[in-house]
């Protein structure tokens, strides 16, 4: 997963005031409970290592890698010659009577992928002259035939006229993207991309900026791009499951969480660079696209974005290109710009971070490559597609901080309304509006 050290350091001295030592025995925390482990090395190798042992690494910073895992697992890492370092609770606390798991919610308030559905089943309903709604593939589980899968959905949503929200890349107005959950541990994503359908369809007519962009631009979302995978994390109720992959189990002998592949390198642009492991965080997968989330996700995007970018890796976008897209990831509060695959700065390298930067205005996280943010290299990854073959202004944003109430993968919901959507809004606006012409200042 770690192909290079890391250039920023943004929590060292919180770690050196707060990290708790790990204790030779079993008894300083209950077995089986998750916590973030921070855990030193000296190379790019070590990193590495982690992984490839098989170890949960979530991110990393100068001179360390963080892991997530019980402790059994900072028993192994000891056994490995590493020495962790308790660095923060994977779990946050839930507010009283949100306990709730099945077609309502999940972990204080968050939504499963069937809510997440009815959701967007209602909004489609309540507005059909701003939205519509299609079915773009099928999740895995479906292909299998299992009464448990999913339809994975999208929705446009444009003050519409004759020919809008059409899949054919000839369209009228420009487009802008947002997908959320392709990692389904990464909560807070999907439920950036609901309030994101919701302010604009509640907002239109009321709100400036919301009547503006509908009225001038299609919007579309997938709010859920791994919704058997969200099954799984939900399924843990107030302890969601770590499950990051999607709930394909035909490979390796992987159990628990560490089925499935990583769809977020299973992209046909540049893959084969990543973890062939089968139980690795970063299994990319037999082939590219190989899944079939990954296959409904590069049919939309080919379907309503034209091709505007050069084969070359060197080819930049022309000015005129059209369209804009996020990935919502968590978690780092960064916004990461192409490429993913390689410490090569992408063509329009100086455009996009331009681009990043406008939106940073608004939520404060920095801009950069792989390299200058999480610290490793990705391939096969949403982004380097949809710009690498179609042109588009592609970013990923990994939302919330590494610690604390609203950091990791599970903040707690709260931080929903207090801290994410408000940061978030008006980059996705910036976003919005800069999808007729992302790479002119």
């Amino acid at each position: 997963m770690l192909a290079v050290l890391p250039k920023k350091s943004l929590f060292a001295t919180a770690l050196v005031v707060a990290a708790l030592v790990v204790p030779t025995t079993a008894q300083a925390a209950p077995s089986g409970i998750p916590y973030v482990w921070r855990v030193p090395v000296s190379s790019a190798a070590q990193a590495h290592q982690l992984d490839q042992a098989g170890f949960d690494v979530a991110e990393s910073e100068d001179g360390a890698a963080f892991v997530i895992g019980d402790t059994a697992e900072a028993v192994r890492l000891r056994q490995a010659g590493f020495q962790p370092t308790r660095f923060d609770t994977v779990y946050k606390d839930v507010a009283p009577g949100k306990g709730d798991v099945g077609t309502a919610s999940f972990y204080g308030g968050y939504k499963t992928a069937a809510e997440q559905e009815a959701h967007l089943n209602a909004v489609a309903s309540a507005h059909p002259d701003l939205t519509t709604q299609y079915d773009i593939g099928d999740s895995w589980r479906k292909t299998q035939g299992l009464s448990t899968g999913h339809d994975i959905k999208a929705i446009c949503i444009t003050k519409k006229q004759a020919g809008d929200c059409a899949r054919t890349p000839n369209s009228t107005k420009p487009r802008f993207s947002i997908i959320a959950q392709i990692h389904a541990r990464e909560l807070s994503t999907g439920e950036l991309a609901s309030r994101w359908i919701d302010y604009l369809v509640d907002g239109y007519g009321t709100d400036a900026d919301a009547t503006a962009i509908l009225n001038t631009t299609e919007v579309w979302v997938v709010p859920v791009a791994n919704p058997d995978g969200v099954d799984l994390v939900a399924a843990g109720g107030n302890s969601p499951k770590l499950q990051r992959k999607n709930a394909n189990n035909s490979r390796g002998s992987c159990t628990g969480t560490n089925i499935g592949i990583d769809l977020n390198r299973n992209s046909s642009f540049k893959w084969g660079g990543d973890s062939n492991s089968a139980c690795s965080e970063t299994y990319q997968g037999t082939a590219a696209k190989s899944e079939p989330e990954t296959v409904a996700l590069e049919s939309l995007f080919s379907s309503i974005y034209p091709d505007q970018r050069g084969t070359s890796d060197t080819a930049p976008a022309p000015t005129t290109a059209k369209g804009t897209m996020i990935t919502l990831h968590s978690y780092g509060n960064d916004i990461i710009i192409p490429w993913g695959w390689s410490q090569t700065k992408a063509p329009n390298d100086a455009q996009m971070r331009a681009f990043g930067k406008k939106m940073a205005a608004y939520n404060g996280y920095l801009v950069g490559t792989n390299a200058e943010t999480v610290g490793y290299d990705t391939t096969g990854t949403t982004d380097d597609y949809t710009y690498g073959v179609l042109g588009v202004a592609s970013v990923t944003f990994e939302v919330g901080a590494s610690s604390g109430t609203c950091g990791g993968f599970f903040p707690a919901y709260s931080c929903v309304s207090s801290t994410f959507w408000p940061k978030n809004k008006g980059a996705f606006v910036v976003a919005a509006k800069a999808a007729a012409a992302p790479y002119q200042s």
